[in-house]
């Protein structure tokens, strides 16, 4: 995807906060709803398709008495993470009071799986969900991120191209500099420009490209952020070896000291279909 749509993405999702959470978050909190909000419409596009057979698959399993269900029903999804709730975000849009929207949205929330649980809870995001009911905007924020004017699906929607993992992750990139640079702080603390990171990888890749051999690689990135130089290294490591003809696998490893970039780091792993990798994030400090 170009750089122009992936910009325009990065807009739009900017610009909820303004239409949204104008005048009732200050400015420097927009980032408190924005950033898990965008984590969860990855996630919910992700696993719109398969919610029929993961609800009909939690149906059979209860019934079976069976309670360890969570590894049965992400199987089903296809992903190493699922969500077992009735709901998807688009069924959350038309309800009689503001407090069935919060009692049916926390149910929503409490029906992912456990790996998606510790994501929200870095986040911090059911503290806003109160906020955003008593100032009656939480069903315009959900509005917002099911529009048909955006697809944060990987699958094509409409004349919306998908947005592979790359390019999500290179959104929330974007969005986490925003929000620093709005908030006065030092964007390049938490964010590294894209064509720097793709030029380390060139740097620590290049030298060594007939020295690779068909075999197994771990990358570790000791302040990981959302992950952006783990996946970009991933790229290039498997693009040089295709072109010197050897097969590799390569296992990502990774730790972060802030909860939201930590997070973000954690969800683009859950959503490359591989639970273990995620597992490879850690949260803390290196130093």
């Amino acid at each position: 995807m170009d750089a122009r749509m992936l910009n325009t993405i990065a807009n739009f999702i900017w610009g909820i906060a303004d239409d949204c959470l104008r005048d009732v978050y200050v400015r420097g909190k927009y980032r408190d709803v924005i950033l898990p909000m965008t984590v969860i419409r990855r996630l919910d596009a992700v696993l719109e398709d398969t919610k029929p057979q993961v609800l009909a698959m939690k149906k059979q399993l209860g019934t079976a008495g069976i309670t360890n269900q969570w590894g049965a029903l992400c199987n089903t999804a296809g992903q190493a993470f699922c969500n077992a709730s009735p709901f998807c975000l688009r069924d959350l849009t038309s309800r009689p009071t503001p407090q069935k929207l919060k009692a049916d949205f926390e149910a929503y929330l409490d029906g992912f799986s456990p790996n998606v649980q510790e994501i929200l809870d870095k986040f911090k995001f059911r503290n806003q969900i109160d906020t955003m009911i008593e100032a009656d905007i939480l069903g315009a924020v959900i509005q917002k991120f099911i529009s048909k004017d955006i697809n944060l699906s990987p699958k094509p929607c409409g004349n919306l191209p998908g947005l592979d993992s790359h390019a999500m992750v290179t959104i929330f990139e974007e969005l986490v500099r925003r929000f620093n640079e709005a908030n006065n702080e030092e964007a390049g603390e938490h964010w590294t420009p894209r064509d720097v990171v793709e030029l380390m990888a060139d740097l620590v890749f290049a030298p060594i490209a007939d020295q690779i051999k068909d075999a197994t690689y771990s990358c570790y990135d000791g302040a990981c952020g959302t992950g952006g130089m783990l996946t970009v290294a991933q790229d290039r490591l498997n693009r040089i070896a295709a072109e010197n003809g050897k097969k590799v696998s390569i296992h990502l490893f990774g730790q972060e000291i802030q909860p939201e970039t930590y997070a973000i780091a954690k969800a683009d792993m859950m959503l490359k279909g591989d639970g273990e990798e995620a597992m490879h994030i850690a949260y803390g400090s290196t130093l």
